[in-house]
């Protein structure tokens, strides 16, 4: 089976939200501090979103996090259980791409 480029991991989808648009949604149960992946890449001085980055919606008390890594991206990373069919979150600004502790 030739294996081909997957935008976000298996246990992940991308569905109509409650909070705003398109979301990403847990296909199973995730434990908490699990890294899922990039969410946010700096090149040449730009921030970009991945698949990621570009469908989780903001909650002001977030079930995930962004890790900073090498000063040029951030890693998404759950900050507690997530329940299958449950939406990702992220507690962000807009404009602002920052670490959340």
């Amino acid at each position: 089976m030739k294996k081909t480029y997957k935008p976000l991991p298996e246990n992940l989808t991308i569905k109509e939200s409650k909070i705003h648009g398109l979301g990403l949604f847990a296909k199973e149960d995730i434990p908490s501090e699990v890294i899922l992946g990039i969410s946010h890449i700096q090149i040449d001085k730009a921030w970009h979103r991945t698949p990621l980055g570009g469908f989780i919606n903001h909650a002001d008390h977030s079930n995930c996090k962004k890790l900073m890594q090498n000063n040029n991206r951030f890693y998404l990373m759950t900050r507690r259980l997530i329940k299958a069919g449950e939406e990702l979150t992220l507690t962000y600004t807009l404009y602002n791409v920052t670490y959340s502790s």
